[in-house]
C-alpha cells in the first residue's frame, strides 16, 4: 500500500484501483484565486498526476484573508498567482506535474491545454469565462466542475457531457450571484464548502466512481444547506448540449479589452504592446515603475498599470470598458 495515500486508498469508495486512476489524471483549474488554491492543493494531496492551471492576475495583500497556497513574500515579489502556487505545490510535492498559464482564458488557450485532461475545474469569478468553459467541455467530451461563492453563500454543481444537461440549461435554477467577493465580500468557511464538494465530485471522476451530479448549495453563516438533481432540466433547443449544438460562446471568447469583475480594474490585450514595447514607454516617459520576470508595474495619469510580457495590460482605477479604452489612447495614441 502506498504509505503517502494510504488513508485514501483504506476509502473503500476509492481503494487501490481508484487511486492508481488519481494518480494517473490531468486536470486543469481556470482561476487560481480562493476557489483555484484551495482546489489545487487538495488534488496536489490526493494524488493527482498534473495540474495545469490559468489565471491572468498577480497576488495582492487582499488574497490573503481566503486564498491559500500565497503568503505575504509572494506580494513582495510581485509574483503572478500562478507562479506563486506552482512554487507552494511543488514544497507539498515535488513530483507532481505543474503547467502554469499566465493568461486570460479563452477558447483557443482551453484548446492548447485542456484538451487531454480528464477533468476542467471552474475556479473562476467570471461568468462569461464558464460560459466558454461550458461549451468548450460539451464540445470535446470533457467533465467540468462548476463552483462559486460570495458572502457567506456557497454553490456547486458537475457538468458531464452525455450525461447531465450543461450550464446554460440549469442556468435559471442557480442561485443568481450578479455581485462580487470585490464588493460584499466573502467569508473563507463558504469557499471550504465550495471546493470541498468541488473535490469530492472531482475525485469520483478521477477515480472511476459512478453517481449522478447534483446541484448544492447553501450559506454557512445561516447553517442552510440544499441539495436537488437536475437531470431533468435539458432543453432540445440549447447550443451546447441540445440537439444541435452550436457552441456559439467558443466563437465569442476573444476580446481585446473586458473588465475585471467587481475590480475597477480592465484588461487590456494588444501583442504590440509587448515587454520591449513597455520597457521604452515606460524609459521615454521617466515613469515610476517596478518589474520582474513576468511583468513591469508603473504609474501613469494616476493609475497603476501592470503589464505582462505578453502584451496583456490590467489597468487599475477604471470604472468601464469605455474609460479603459480611453486611457489606452491616452497613453499609446
Amino acid at each position: 500500500m502506498n504509505e503517502r495515500y494510504s488513508r485514501q486508498i483504506l476509502f473503500d469508495k476509492i481503494g487501490e484501483q481508484g487511486q492508481e486512476r488519481i494518480e494517473k489524471s490531468n486536470v486543469t483549474i481556470v482561476g487560481m484565486g480562493a476557489l483555484g488554491t484551495h482546489v489545487a492543493e487538495q488534488l496536489a494531496r490526493s494524488g493527482v498526476s498534473r495540474l495545469n492551471i490559468i489565471d491572468r492576475d498577480y497576488v495582492e495583500s487582499s488574497n490573503l484573508q481566503r486564498q491559500t497556497l500565497f503568503v505575504e513574500k509572494d506580494i513582495k515579489e510581485m509574483l503572478p498567482k500562478v507562479v506563486a502556487a506552482e512554487r507552494h505545490l511543488k514544497k507539498i510535492r515535488e513530483d507532481i506535474q505543474i503547467k502554469t498559464y499566465i493568461a486570460q482564458c479563452d477558447a483557443k488557450l482551453l484548446q492548447e491545454v485542456a484538451s487531454y485532461s480528464d477533468i476542467i475545474i471552474d475556479a473562476t469569478d467570471n461568468f462569461n469565462t464558464r460560459l466558454v468553459i461550458n461549451d468548450f467541455a460539451f464540445k470535446m467530451n470533457i467533465p467540468w466542475i462548476y463552483g462559486a461563492c460570495l458572502e457567506s453563500n456557497y454553490v456547486q454543481a458537475t457538468f458531464i457531457p452525455g450525461e447531465t444537461p450543461c450550464f446554460d440549461c440549469v442556468l435559471p435554477q442557480l442561485p443568481v450571484i450578479n455581485r462580487t467577493c470585490d464588493t460584499v465580500g466573502v467569508i473563507n468557511p463558504a469557499v471550504t464548502m465550495a471546493t470541498s464538494l468541488q473535490v469530492v465530485d472531482a475525485l469520483k471522476i478521477l477515480s472511476g466512481y459512478k453517481f449522478t451530479p447534483k446541484i448544492t448549495y447553501g450559506d454557512v453563516w445561516d447553517g442552510e444547506h440544499q441539495t436537488f438533481g437536475f437531470e431533468q432540466m435539458r432543453r432540445n433547443d440549447c447550443e451546447t448540449c441540445g440537439e444541435h449544438p452550436t457552441y456559439s460562446k467558443l466563437a465569442a471568447s476573444d476580446q481585446q479589452i473586458t473588465e475585471l469583475c467587481g475590480r475597477h480594474t480592465v484588461q487590456y490585450i494588444n501583442e504590440k504592446l509587448n515587454r520591449p514595447a513597455i520597457e521604452k514607454f515606460v524609459a521615454q516617459n521617466g515613469l515610476l515603475h517596478r518589474s520582474n520576470a513576468y511583468m513591469i508595474q508603473y504609474l501613469y495619469d494616476d493609475h497603476r498599470v501592470v503589464a505582462f510580457s505578453n502584451g496583456r495590460l490590467l489597468i487599475h482605477d477604471i470604472e468601464s470598458v469605455e474609460e479603459g479604452r480611453q486611457f489606452v489612447e491616452n497613453m499609446f495614441g
